[in-house]
Order: C-alpha cells, then structure tokens, then sequence
C-alpha cells in the first residue's frame, strides 16, 4: 500500500493482522517528526487552508506532478494525471500533521515495541517529494521490536507503482513478503 496506505498497513500489523507488510512511500506515523522541505511543498496545497481538512481536495496537474510524477515526462505525467488523480481526503492529511501536536495516541499511532506484529518493508522511491526517502528511513528506526523491519529504496518518484519500472517494484515486494510472511 502507499502513502495513506502504507500507515495503515503499520496499524493493521500492530493490531495482530496480517503475515507481512509492505508499505510503498509509506505517510508517517505518531511519532515520525521528520518533515523535509520536499513534503512541505507537495503537501502545501492541501494543509494550506485550515478548512482543507473536513474536504476532498484537488491538486492541479502541476500541484500533483510535483508531488506524484517529477521524474517522468510532462506528456506521462499527463497521462497518469487523468488516469489517477482524484480529490483526496483532506483529513488524512491534516490527520498526520497533526498527530505529534495533540496530546494522547491519534489515528496513526502504533506500538513500536510490538514484538507480535509481523514483518514489515518500507519501500521508498528515491526521487520523491511528497513522502520522501528520510520519512521512510526515520519510520523504519522507530521500531524497537525484534520484529523484522527493513527498507528497499528504489530510483523513481512517488508514484512507483505506475512509473517505468514498476514490475521490478511489484517483484520485490511479493517476494519479500513472501520470504518473510509467518504461518
């Protein structure tokens, strides 16, 4: 799963679901305070206005190819522009930026420390701007448990399951997951 995703996927290891996960570009959980500059202006757009959060909301194709597709072609981002993007909720968003200011465990929380979960795979593309590669990396070094937890990066943008070179993406993460799911 990415983005929205990929947290969810987080808590439903940590609530006991699941034999393996794997969470592409996956948005942060409680906790993950690490907010590069890249984020900041592909999230801008939806955290810009404080009504944004009980709304879906839109980007405009250059809003979301700087977000989404900045590696690919304008002609490709075009493409999967008008195939993919749909307003998104705009509560997930504001949901995350605000789960280290309010006191007590918000939606996005999960117990670091669970041994019980099972394995789980950040997987990040390396050229993206709205999850960037130092969210995954300082998601994955919160977990404490003696539970399986690594990161693949791969070169691409956000967007990696629709970019050139996402069969090798889709690969890797089923035979990850495969390899390490419990029984």
């Amino acid at each position: 799963m990415s983005s929205a995703g990929g947290a969810f996927t987080q808590i439903l290891l940590d609530h006991g679901h699941g034999a393996a996960g794997v969470a592409i570009n996956s948005a942060p959980t409680e906790g993950v305070k690490t907010v590069p500059l890249a984020q900041v202006k592909a999230t801008f757009p939806v955290l810009k206005n404080p009504a944004n959060r009980h709304r879906a909301v839109g980007f405009t194709h250059e809003q979301w190819h700087y977000a989404f597709t900045n590696t690919l072609s304008e002609e490709e981002s075009r493409r999967l522009y008008g195939r993919y993007h749909i307003p998104a909720s705009g509560s997930i968003f504001w949901g995350s930026a605000l789960a280290n200011i309010h006191p007590g465990h918000q939606d996005t929380w999960v117990d670091y420390g669970n041994d019980d979960r099972a394995p789980l795979l950040f997987i990040s593309g390396s050229e993206d701007h709205l999850m960037p590669p130092k969210i995954q990396q300082s998601n994955a070094k919160h977990y404490t448990s003696d539970t399986l937890t690594e990161i693949k990066e791969f070169e691409g943008p956000h967007l990696l399951t629709a970019s050139p070179g996402w069969e090798e993406v889709a690969d890797y993460a089923l035979a990850w997951a495969v390899e390490h799911a419990r029984g």
